[in-house]
């Protein structure tokens, strides 16, 4: 199955570190930052699990949390979650999903069989809170994710929803952003930009970050 950018993401069941959840109410009204991991007990996976517990906060802040899964069994990430703490300095604090027949990981096309038919590859999707898959990123097994860029792209994502704007190349937070090529009205313009907009061509026209909603 291939899940496409506005696709709903696939509910489903599933035992977890924190205990059996199903997937749509578990994530609720939040935003969810599901993504994969290889095997259990290997370098790269511990340095990301153990920075993704240290970004709680900042997820928290965007209303999103975190849920990863590997086709390792519930017992195997239990143990390595005592490794995670004791090297990285920072306990799990996110539910691990056991899938050691690999239904959900095929469900939501994390196992590439030409990179490896027995192991995840570093699949992340950003679920909004109406369960749309709103972005993917797919990383092989031995390149580590950039979780800067995840929350880049977080907060673009909410930042476009709530203004009719985009963001440019290598946009962060607090940089201008470019207004919607389908607004025209020069009055409604002004209405929702009031900091004022520089025109560089008629489809170009930068404005400085709106406030927030």
């Amino acid at each position: 199955m291939t899940l496409l950018i506005g696709d709903t993401a696939p509910d489903f069941e599933a035992e977890t570190t924190e205990g059996r959840i199903r997937f749509h109410p578990w994530a609720g009204e939040d935003w969810v930052v599901f993504f994969s991991h290889p095997a259990d007990f290997t370098p790269v996976c511990t340095t990301e699990l153990g920075y993704t517990a240290r970004l709680k906060e900042e997820f928290a802040r965007r209303g999103a949390k975190a849920l990863v899964i590997s086709v390792d069994t519930l017992g195997h990430h239990r143990d390595w979650s005592d490794d995670i703490a004791e090297t990285q300095g920072a306990a799990v604090n996110f539910p691990m999903i056991a899938d050691p027949d690999r239904k959900i990981a095929t469900l939501y096309n994390m196992i590439h069989p030409s990179a490896d038919p027995k192991l995840t590859v570093r699949a992340v999707y950003i679920i909004d809170p109406q369960k749309k898959i709103r972005a993917s990123i797919v990383y092989p097994p031995s390149v580590g994710r950039n979780f800067s860029e995840v929350l880049r792209l977080l907060d673009a994502l909410q930042l476009t929803d709530g203004f009719k704007v985009a963001t440019p190349v290598n946009w962060a937070q607090g940089d201008d952003v470019i207004i919607a090529p389908s607004l025209q009205d020069p009055a409604e313009i002004a209405r929702l930009f009031p900091k004022g907009y520089r025109t560089l061509k008629p489809y170009l026209r930068v404005t400085p970050v709106p406030d927030k909603v």
